[in-house]
């Protein structure tokens, strides 16, 4: 794969370029100033873009905005989007159209090479990639929100969902499987399958792989129901299997 990395790191960047070397991979560039990124993207045409959320000048969400703007420009590009800590407001804007070839990780995943090149494979098959933890600690919220304030925040497009749909939605924003979900509402996995289909299709999500779909479909619920949670794992990195040799 062609890669170009945007990281204000010179130690994570170069990091990123030495395992990404040594499996073959091309890095036509690595910058820490979004303000070149535009003319380097042109220029290269890279198959996925790696870049963190904050870089310079401002070190805000320059990361987000110039992985929009290369998907408008070369559609179908892949996108790894990283930050320190999950930010739902950039994840729904990344993942406000199309969610192929797409995915968000947290920082410390980026320095598990198995897992970083795992996942540069499922955005060159199209697939949609999100840290787990950043659905679980957003998930946490919604669930410690009544029923009446649930009803009350109801819109942006999920108050087409039934109450049984809705349900479903949120079972799956927990990271239920459809075997969960059935016994959780006691009903059969068949019930459970049809109530999941009519979420995608009144969310109008995309008719891509099931897997990215049902991402798809929670990020959709949990951007709407937005709340700063306690982010369950952050500055308590999960056993790893093998680390970035570059980075300290």
């Amino acid at each position: 794969m062609r890669l170009v990395i945007a990281e204000g790191s010179a130690i994570l960047r170069a990091g990123l370029a030495h395992v990404l070397g040594a499996q073959g991979h091309k890095l036509a560039a690595a910058v820490h100033d979004v303000r070149v990124l535009p003319a380097l993207v042109a220029m290269h045409r890279p198959d996925v873009l790696i870049t963190n959320v904050r870089l310079a000048p401002t070190w805000s969400d320059e990361g987000v905005d110039a992985a929009l703007d290369m998907r408008r420009r070369q559609p179908g590009t892949g996108v790894l989007l990283f930050s320190a800590a999950p930010e739902p407001e950039h994840a729904a804007r990344l993942f406000a159209g199309d969610g192929a070839g797409l995915a968000y990780l947290l920082q410390d995943r980026m320095t598990d090479s198995d897992e970083l090149l795992d996942t540069l494979t499922r955005i060159a098959e199209g697939g949609t990639v999100v840290d787990p933890r950043m659905v679980r600690a957003l998930a946490v919220g919604t669930t410690r929100t009544s029923r009446e304030e649930r009803n009350a925040r109801r819109g942006g497009g999920l108050d087409v969902l039934s109450e049984r749909e809705s349900e479903v939605l949120a079972l799956m924003a927990q990271g239920r499987t459809n075997s969960a979900i059935a016994e959780q509402l006691v009903v059969s996995r068949g019930t459970v399958e049809k109530r999941v289909a009519a979420v995608f299709d009144k969310l109008d999500i995309p008719g891509s792989p099931s897997d990215n779909r049902r991402v798809l479909a929670v990020l959709r619920y949990l951007s709407d129901r937005q709340a700063p949670v306690p982010v369950p794992g952050v500055g308590q990195p999960e056993p790893r299997r093998r680390h970035l040799t570059s980075v300290a």
